[in-house]
């Protein structure tokens, strides 16, 4: 599959060889990215699936198109979850489009106490979740990935500190910390988590918690990150010391 054709998001991939990209994606498709009788594209169902076609006619708001090859691209090992406190403003947003593009699998948004963003139930916090999930489609697609990472519901701090649990490989960055990421021992397979706190810092009470729930306190280096670069620079590390990258 080529890597440089552009990427559009489906439920499903078609299951015979000719299909049309309709709906919001058919939309921009034909009217923002301007595609035209002739072109080549990418369809991906966002869990591995995908389909590379042919443009054969172009209408108002929708593309037909012919299936010309099929692919299955495998998920990264060992899988890497971000627990990433909630950042005020766009910031959060950005968290999520940069670790996807990084390659995490799976976020989970932490109501850390900290957090100078608030997602109350109800509609806002609604929205406020819609907005991380999009950033991460989004991302996905211009990153040209196979997988789209999931994002969780928003957890507290006990809530997260039981989802990891005595997990082999489960970190939270803190500027504390005695050994560095590149300093332990990670899995080639499995899941890795790693838990970001809010820019006001983890307080001790959730350091707690978390390390007697098994998660260990790393450091990356001697700078002090953003909470919105460090879930990236994180990912990115950790495509360097374990399979994801190879």
């Amino acid at each position: 599959m080529s890597s440089t054709l552009p990427v559009f998001s489906v439920e499903e991939l078609p299951t015979g060889e000719l299909t049309r990209l309709d709906g919001p994606e058919g939309k921009h498709a034909a009217t923002v990215r301007r595609m035209r009788s002739g072109a080549r594209l990418l369809l991906s169902d966002g869990r591995g699936g995908v389909a590379e076609c042919l443009v054969t006619e172009v209408a108002r708001d929708a593309l037909d198109l012919e299936v010309v090859r099929r692919d299955r691209v495998p998920a990264a090992e060992p899988r890497v979850r971000l627990v990433q406190a909630l950042v005020k403003g766009d910031r959060g947003e950005l968290a999520v489009e940069l670790a996807t593009e990084a390659g995490v699998d799976l976020v989970t948004p932490w109501r850390a106490e900290r957090c100078v963003a608030r997602w109350e139930d109800g509609p806002r916090g609604a929205k406020a979740l819609a907005r991380w999930r999009n950033s991460a489609l989004q991302a996905a697609k211009q990153a040209r990935r196979a997988w789209i990472p999931t994002v969780t519901e928003p957890c507290s701090t006990s809530e997260v500190a039981e989802t990891l649990r005595g997990r082999e490989a489960a970190f939270v960055l803190h500027e504390s910390a005695e050994l560095g990421l590149a300093d332990v021992e990670l899995p080639t397979a499995g899941e890795i988590a790693v838990v970001v706190g809010p820019e006001g810092g983890i307080t001790d009470q959730e350091l707690s918690t978390l390390r007697a729930a098994g998660v260990r306190p790393v450091r990356l280096g001697h700078e002090v990150l953003r909470a919105s670069t460090a879930g990236a620079v994180a990912l990115g590390a950790l495509g360097a010391l374990t399979p994801r990258w190879r």
